[in-house]
């Protein structure tokens, strides 16, 4: 399998199973983490995702180039088309909206449409030996999974810019450094560093953290007084939650709340 997904209590582990090919993501690979995903969007018992690569070399080197190959070949309405219809590289960089949060661990390279995918989590966590980078220009063609759009909108738009223009990576550090990660820890700390990120967020209210995520990202595309009227919506929709009532139970009662998703 291309693909691994494991589920531990309430978090999903998805592991792009291709290190022989730096975990490069072919046609089968990105149906099999489409078919993860919207496993992990619709599984009510699931409230936090970890996307990984196998092996200690790579997180994901992008498309497979000998499919791209094949790809940029057909006739543009063709490949207009396909892209409309599909939910994207990774099965998370368009149309496939998932609002439970999603942890990059990032082991090793991660290229291209591999940094696409990352830039499509919630939360990337890096290892030491990790490098970034959309690589796109250097073999004709340009970020086409949201590498655009989600760079600029992490980092100052010169420096996304110059990765872009150069086609030049990142270490891990710079990527610290600029915001385009959240921590950088030795490799054989990475996947607990995000087991233990994501047990963390598991303590809070699945509704809330979903409705918040919600809020951030659409709030992102909207004038502040309309992002605020959003939020109090999402926000009037987590109050009625049977889990809105045990928090205030727990506080008034000095426990820790056993929330349910409900």
């Amino acid at each position: 399998m291309s693909v691994l997904y494991e589920k531990r209590d309430r978090i999903a582990i998805i592991t792009i199973n291709r290190p022989e090919k730096h975990n490069a993501v072919d046609p089968q690979t990105n149906q099999e983490l489409i078919k993860a995903f919207t496993d992990f969007r619709d599984d009510k018992n699931l409230w936090v995702a970890i996307l990984t690569g196998a092996g200690e070399k790579a997180f994901c080197a992008g498309a497979d180039l000998e499919y791209m190959a094949r790809f940029v070949k057909l006739h543009s309405i063709e490949r207009r088309e396909q892209r409309e219809r599909e939910p994207g590289l990774g099965g998370i960089t368009r149309h496939l909206q998932i609002w439970k949060p999603i942890i990059a661990a990032i082991n090793g390279h991660c290229y291209g449409g591999g940094l696409e995918i990352a830039l499509a989590c919630d939360i990337r966590i890096a290892s030491e030996n990790a490098k970034l980078g959309l690589l796109e220009t250097k073999w004709g063609i340009m970020p086409g999974q949201g590498g655009t759009q989600r760079l600029p909108r992490l980092i100052p738009l010169c420096k996304a810019l110059e990765m872009i223009f150069t086609a030049e990576p990142i270490d891990a550090h710079e990527a610290l450094r600029l915001g385009l990660v959240n921590r950088v820890v030795p490799l054989k700390d990475l996947m607990p560093t995000a087991i233990q990120v994501a047990e963390k967020i598991c303590e809070n209210a699945p509704l809330a953290v979903r409705y918040a995520k919600e809020a951030v990202w659409r709030g992102l595309d909207l004038p502040l007084e309309e992002g605020l009227r959003l939020e109090q919506l999402l926000a009037n929709l987590v109050r009625d939650s049977a889990d809105t009532q045990e928090g205030m139970r727990a506080f008034a009662e000095k426990r820790k709340p056993k929330y349910t998703g409900h």
